[in-house]
């Protein structure tokens, strides 16, 4: 890549984010009334249990109304927080909300969605059906996620593996830490047989342990916003929003160790009108991610995410900088993604679904994305998520076929990469309508396309050994 070229691509994708208009999200509605979480005889001494000091605090401001609850410098450990609507959990700086690290502390809930038996253990922080609601500050909250999660030996330094290895047990191969014996039992027993289609509270207590909660999981709420605080440490997922109207993410930043198996950071689900800006990533799995659902129970569910605007944010690590995720059968449409910057990621841009899936993935916009030290594919979209065919043969189309179909995507900038694009669909349903435009990689390996119908280049460089494409049942293309 030349410098000259280089400049050109960010002064495209400058021109670009000129056009871009502000996304319309309302945000909520807090009264002008401020109490402290010490009001309630919290201590902030990181041994102390302050459950039932939120508890009251929140207690008070919905009766009053809402307002602000401030959480001043300390460690203040908890269990779950639920938040009340018109209410802002506000965090002092030098203020880090620890949560328990007891499982015992998050009871199991049962999802009220018809036909469906699934149980989850209750998020640190949780709100459903609120409205107005917001997690302000420059504090951070650790979700304690290591009581959690079990952790591939392969992923840590020996020193590490030794720390980690003083409590909890090792699988008898030697090569998988769980935090308890009940949780290495389930993983030894899940491949003997269904575990999770029954509807019954016995069995399901059983599954408790491994049942690793989201750690913010706002569900069917209005006007949401998220901003300055960090969120660090997370049981599974960090942040949630499911099935919301009205959300902002600003200036937040997301932590969790590059080992934290399902340590997502952002997963934006069936929610619409979103604005996430400003904001900093680096977790060990998908940092900024769409999803809306999967298989059946998402395409009965019927809700997709739309009208989403993310911009301006920065991952250090994940599987993926943004990620449409394999669980968008739902749909996933009208986004836009612009200045951003990916480095280090095993994937930069990344789409992936699977048959059986369905959905519509459609009206993808993405423009100004700089990417540096990428893993793998500086872009992927792949439709075998999860198994390998490359030569499997067509299947009768069905609802259950997940369809890409319109993705733009221009003034990308790669400097290192394994492979620079790859793009590989489903024979039955190729991928339809993918747009790349002036835009640059340098990669070991250049551009491999299968099964797509209108992929269009204009104005793409490829530095890498030749060849520089590798196409099979591909229509389109243009120059590169």
């Amino acid at each position: 890549m030349t410098l000259k070229k280089l400049v050109a691509v960010a002064m495209i994708a400058t021109l670009d984010l000129m056009q871009v208009s502000a996304i319309d999200v309302a945000e909520p509605s807090i009264p002008d009334y401020t109490i402290a979480l010490t009001d309630f005889g919290a201590i902030g001494d990181g041994h102390h249990d302050n459950s039932e000091a939120f508890r009251q605090a929140m207690s008070h401001l919905k009766q009053r109304g809402g307002g602000h609850l401030t959480v001043p410098a300390g460690i203040w450990l908890t269990g779950p927080i639920a938040l009340e609507s018109h209410v802002d959990l506000h965090l002092d700086h030098g203020s880090l909300v620890l949560f328990s690290d007891n499982r015992n502390d998050y009871p199991l809930f049962k999802w009220d969605v018809k036909g469906n038996a699934a149980r989850e253990c209750v998020s640190p922080i949780s709100a459903f059906d609120k409205h107005d609601i917001a997690i302000t500050g420059h504090g951070t909250f650790n979700g304690r996620g290591e009581a959690w999660r079990p952790v591939k030996k392969a992923k840590l330094t020996d020193e590490q593996w030794k720390k980690l290895c003083r409590n909890g047990v090792v699988d008898t191969d030697g090569k998988t830490w769980y935090p308890s014996e009940s949780i290495r039992r389930f993983y030894a027993r899940r491949d003997d047989g269904p575990m999770f289609g029954h509807d019954n509270d016995s069995l399901w207590a059983e599954l408790h342990d491994f049942l690793r909660p989201v750690m913010v999981l706002p569900v069917r709420c209005e006007r949401v916003l998220l901003e300055g605080v960090t969120f660090e440490n997370s049981p599974r997922w960090n942040v949630r929003p499911l099935l919301c109207t009205d959300v902002t993410v600003r200036g937040v930043t997301v932590r969790n160790p590059s080992w934290a198996q399902n340590g997502d950071g952002l997963d934006i689900e069936s929610c619409r009108n979103v604005h996430v800006s400003d904001c900093t990533f680096d977790v060990g799995d998908d940092a900024i991610c769409l999803k809306s659902g999967r298989d059946r129970e998402g395409r009965e569910r019927g809700v997709p995410t739309e009208n989403v605007l993310i911009e301006n944010c920065k991952v250090y690590r994940g599987h993926g900088g943004f990620v449409i995720g394999s669980e968008m059968s739902g749909g996933i449409r009208d986004i836009k993604v612009r200045d951003c910057v990916f480095e280090g990621t095993d994937a930069g841009i990344k789409f992936k679904s699977t048959r059986g899936r369905g959905g519509l993935i459609t009206g993808i916009d993405i423009s100004g994305i700089m990417m540096s030290d990428i893993i793998g594919d500086a872009i992927t979209i792949d439709m075998y998520y999860g198994r390998k065919g490359a030569e499997e043969a067509a299947v009768e189309v069905s609802e259950e076929t997940p369809v890409i179909d319109g993705v733009t995507i221009n003034a990308v900038a790669c400097v290192g990469a394994a492979r620079a694009v790859w793009i590989n669909g489903l024979p039955e349903m190729p991928v339809r309508n993918i747009s790349i435009s002036n835009s640059v990689f340098t990669a070991d390996s250049g551009m491999e396309a299968r099964n797509a119908e209108g992929l269009k280049l204009s104005d793409v460089t490829i530095n890498a050994p030749a060849p520089a494409i590798i196409t099979h049942n591909v229509t389109g293309l243009g120059n590169l």
